[in-house]
Formats: structure tokens, sequence, C-alpha cells
């Protein structure tokens, strides 16, 4: 049994292959069809590679650095993906090219680029998942930027993680080392002039340092800096009822919280099988009890994606790879629009539920897609079941102190 419970981890969490080394800037030929491009401000907490075509490892690094980053995204592409060169150097009139890239030395320089590149005075701050490397995730922020056409200045937090599917501790140990430096980066953006107002993005692994930061602030301060305005989780990676102390200790007022989640996620089966059998906050039916509750009570927004269907064999990345989805992403969750109104019509059926309500925002009944699905980790039982989780998502919601 232990043997195959390995293999199934080795499957489950094998991803695609695509030439390393991509961060060297290229130049844009004369005839070049005319590309799209994305400027970014990438924060990393990664140890410098002192290779220029890949610029950071995934070591740790004792201080943060800034880069500044343009990508080329070709003319001609399907919506949800990212066209990685074949061979180097890239081809930018097929392929995402690299083709600017700039270290940043002091917070008054970054301030300069942010006033350059202000966007309304929005910013979106994306913090990538397990496995992934620098290049990974410059990538996957510039195709999320692309698709969803929203009006805001991309950020990108990488932190250090080796891409390896068997360093799924160090990564998270990573996480842990990267609070710091995700809340200081979090700080110094909301002290700009400039920024008037802060989503924070984060995928899987990723989620649970974006909950560890913002709860860290919240400690410091008594609550989160006002300017976060929105909180978004796709597929979070994070005990259910870890995550609630989270959420009760970032203290109030708090951003306005949405979670994506797909209960046929098998990066998150197998990941709640390594933990010990504990459901993941991402792979929850929000429609069912005692969830449907308690995201009522604490005025969370779950959107489930369950019957949503993309190229990504583990159900893990539908909120990037769903076209649909992104651009419910840039064009109504990070401007604080309401998912209740007639306006919201998505290709595929897709529910969400909003104070309590399941609500449907796709062409399919609410009531077929709140239907439990089977998922990865059910053919994993073993003799002693998991607890059922009575105190899921924190109980009363309410922080504890400990004495009377």
């Amino acid at each position: 049994m232990l043997r195959r419970s390995g293999t199934l981890l080795l499957l489950v969490l094998t991803g695609c292959g695509h030439p390393d080394g991509v961060m060297m800037p290229v130049k844009l030929a004369a005839n070049t069809p005319p590309t799209s491009k994305v400027e970014m401000l990438v924060a990393t907490t990664r140890e410098p590679s002192g290779d220029p075509a890949t610029l950071f490892n995934g070591e740790r690094s004792a201080k943060p650095h800034l880069t500044q980053i343009t990508v080329s995204i070709p003319p001609k592409r399907e919506s949800g993906t990212v066209q990685w060169p074949q061979q180097l150097p890239p081809d930018p009139a097929k392929e995402f090219a690299v083709t600017n890239v700039q270290q940043i030395d002091t917070i008054a320089q970054g301030r300069a680029w942010f006033g350059q590149h202000v966007n309304g005075g929005h910013a979106l701050v994306f913090i990538h998942g397990f496995n992934n490397t620098y290049e990974d995730s410059v990538f996957r922020l510039a195709q999320i930027v692309q698709d969803s056409k929203m009006q805001a200045t991309p950020v990108l937090f990488t932190w250090p993680s080796r891409a390896e599917i068997t360093a799924y501790q160090y990564d998270k140990e990573s996480t842990n080392y990267s609070r710091t430096g995700l809340e200081q980066a979090l700080r110094t953006l909301a002290a700009d002039p400039n920024v008037k107002d802060i989503t924070v993005m984060a995928h899987s692994m990723g989620t649970w340092l974006a909950m560890e930061s913002l709860r860290q602030m919240g400690i410091r301060d008594g609550h989160v800096n006002a300017k976060i305005h929105n909180v978004i989780l796709a597929s979070p990676d994070i005990d259910i009822q870890v995550f609630a102390k989270q959420y009760v200790e970032m203290g109030e007022p708090r951003p306005k919280f949405t979670i994506f989640v797909s209960q046929d996620d098998k990066a998150l089966a197998v990941s709640s099988f390594i933990t010990g059998r504990v459901s993941r906050l991402g792979a929850i039916n929000p429609a069912e009890e005692p969830y449907r509750s308690k995201l009522e009570k604490a005025g969370i927004t779950a959107i489930d994606l369950t019957k949503v269907k993309t190229e990504d064999g583990l159900n893990h990345g539908k909120f990037a790879e769903s076209p649909e989805i992104v651009q419910l992403i840039g064009q109504r969750l990070m401007t604080g629009q309401t998912l209740t109104d007639s306006k919201v019509s998505l290709g595929e059926g897709i529910t969400a539920v909003v104070g309590g309500t399941v609500t449907n925002i796709g062409t399919v009944a609410g009531a077929a897609v709140a239907a439990p699905a089977t998922i990865i980790e059910q053919p994993l039982i073993r003799k002693k079941k998991p607890q059922q989780p009575d105190d899921t998502l924190g109980g009363d919601l309410k922080p504890q102190t400990l004495t009377q």
C-alpha cells in the first residue's frame, strides 16, 4: 500500500517539462508581428543564481530582491495557456519571451517604477504555489494579466521553491521562511501614495504563505492594512481548521475573501493524504454543511469549479487556465463587484456560495453543481477514518483567549 501511495504521489505531482533559462532578454526583430507586453515588479526571497538565463534559483536568500521584468506575449494564442519556448532563444511571434530585466536596488527605485506603471492605483500581488521555478511564476502571472484584462499593476512575490516533486516539505518550510518578506512587501506597497488598493491572489501552497503573512500583519497591528481590499485563494492547500485560526487572528476589519475550490483537485487529494488525510480548504464542497454555514458567518465567497474543464490533468490550475474564470477574477472580483446580479453569465456550470446562498453563475443548475464528487483520496481509505470536521472553519469564528 505504501508503494502504491508513493507511485500515486509521483504520478499526480509530476508536471510537464519545458526549456530552462528563459529569463535572458531577447530583442524583438523588426519583422516580428505586434505582440502584447506585460510589465511586472518581482519581489523574491530566492537566492540569486548568478546566471542571467535563470536569475534566481530555489534556495533561500538572506535578503529579499526586487526586479522589473517585461514579458512579450504572442498575438495568436489560446487563452489560459502559456506558450513556452520550444527552443532558445524563444520566437516572440509564437512564444512568451522576456524582453527586459532590470534589478531594483532601493525602495525609491521600486516606487518610481510603480509610479510609471500605475493603473488606476490598483495593484495585484500574486503568490505562486508548490513546484514552481522563478520563470514558471513570471510566465504564469504574465498569462493571468493578459487573459484577465485586469486594470491593475502586477506584482509577483516568488518564494524559494526547489521545483522538485520530492521537495514538498522544503517548499512548505520556504513559505514559512518568506512570511516576513511578503508582509514587508505588502507594507511597502501599501505605503506608496500611488497605490489606492491591493488585491492579494495566491495559488496552492502559496495560499499558506499569503494567510500567514496577513495573520502576522494582523497580530502586529490589530488588523490587515486597509489598502488590502481583496484576497483571492485559488486551490488553497491549507488545513481547514488552521485556515480558520489564521482568518480570525488577522483581526478586523478583514479584506473581502474569495476562495476557488474543486472537489476533483488531484493535487490537493495527494496533499491531504501525505499530511495525514486532513481535508484541504481547496477541495471542500462549499454548498454542503458545515461549510456553507461557516462560510456565510465569515462572509467568505466560495466559487466551486468542479464542473469546469481545462487541459490541466490535475484540475489544480483551473483559476488561471479557464478563460471565463480568469476574466471573472480580473473584471469582477478584483473590483469588488457582486456575483449575484444578472450580468454574470459564464460558459460553464459554476456555482458560488455568497452569503450562504448557492448562486448559479454559469449555465448548469446550482443543485446539480453542488452534488458531492468522488475525489482521488477515496481509494486510499485506511481502517481509521478521519475525524469529521464539526468545528471546521473555526467554530464560532471568534478568537480564543488562553484564560477565562
